[in-house]
């Protein structure tokens, strides 16, 4: 049995990671909207908090009726209970990451959590 799962995420418009990595912790997602797309449906979790990192491109999120500016490079945590949804610019497209963990759960990090 391998210690390790290794994929490779082409184009799709969302690919969730959870079975495909066969993740215990986190769910994972890599997600793109197309110039002036948004996803199509407003939400929250029970329990998950949501980190995004953008990959590519540019947009906003609305979280609890506010919009949030995002571009490449910006990372953004929400809060499980924050109401959200997000936004490709009219001009490009927006390519991210989500990454889904329950609010907190993180016992250890860094060194505190390695076995050296």
């Amino acid at each position: 049995m391998n210690n390790f799962n290794k994929i490779s995420v082409a184009g799709e418009a969302r690919t969730e990671l959870h079975d495909l990595l066969n993740l215990t912790g986190a769910e994972v997602s890599v997600n793109a909207l197309p110039a002036g797309a948004s996803v199509p449906f407003v939400h929250s979790h029970k329990e998950n908090e949501e980190i995004y990192a953008v990959l590519e491109g540019e947009g906003y999120a609305e979280i609890d009726g506010e919009n949030v500016a995002l571009k490449a490079g910006d990372w953004l945590r929400v809060s499980a209970s924050a109401r959200r949804r997000f936004f490709a610019s009219t001009e490009k497209a927006l390519k991210y990451i989500c990454i889904q963990v329950k609010a907190n759960s993180l016992g250890g990090y860094t060194m505190s959590d390695a076995i050296v």
